[in-house]
């Protein structure tokens, strides 16, 4: 939807009045500035759906698969099912493909739209068994810590696996989690801790 003001705050004040949000949390682009005033152009979160949706088809697409994607939007997170003929292809080794395709994406969707967005892509599943796995190995771990009070640092994983890790054992007696290390090496830590 556009605004327009005699300056770009006067515009965004338009905007916010009309979306009813603060200034703040408004995701937007100048579409014009001249000497009349100042024109922008604010996208709602369908719109940054959809962005996502077809840039995620048209990156498929440019490896020669057809997929049909799905989007939904849960606990402020972009989520897109992917489902297609070559769903291993994919998902690749280890989910290493699936994982390259989300940062992909939401690279792509946080600098087209100049804002952080989280973004989830799953193929048939494959993401929600991880994450139940990963559950019940931190839990596993985290006994192990309990009983013997000695920390231990998982191997380096992706953010989203880590981020669920750190729910899971958020709430566990005498164990807390940190991550340690840069990028790809980036780890979890359970350590044990007196109460």
């Amino acid at each position: 939807m556009k605004y327009i003001g005699t300056t770009k705050e006067e515009a965004l004040q338009n905007a916010s009045e009309d979306q009813q949000l603060p200034v703040e949390e408004l995701v937007y682009d100048v579409v014009d500035e001249n000497e009349a005033g100042v024109m922008i152009e604010v996208y709602e979160i369908v719109d940054i759906i959809e962005y996502a949706q077809n840039y995620l088809q048209e990156a498929v697409k440019s490896i020669g698969i057809d997929c049909r994607v799905t989007p939904s939007i849960k606990d402020d997170i972009i989520r897109l099912k992917i489902d297609s003929d070559h769903n291993s292809i994919l998902i690749g080794k280890n989910g290493k493909t699936l994982q390259s395709l989300n940062e992909l994406v939401r690279i792509a969707v946080s600098n087209h739209f100049k804002h952080r967005y989280r973004v989830l892509l799953d193929i048939n599943g494959y993401k929600d068994d991880k994450y139940d796995r990963l559950c019940k190995m931190a839990r596993r771990v985290a006994h192990e810590v309990q009983k013997t009070k000695t920390s231990v640092t998982l191997d380096p994983m992706p953010a989203d696996e880590r981020r669920v890790i750190h729910n899971t054992l958020t709430n566990m007696p005498n164990i807390k989690t940190e991550s340690t290390g840069f990028g790809k090496q980036r780890q979890i830590q359970i350590i044990y801790v007196e109460k």
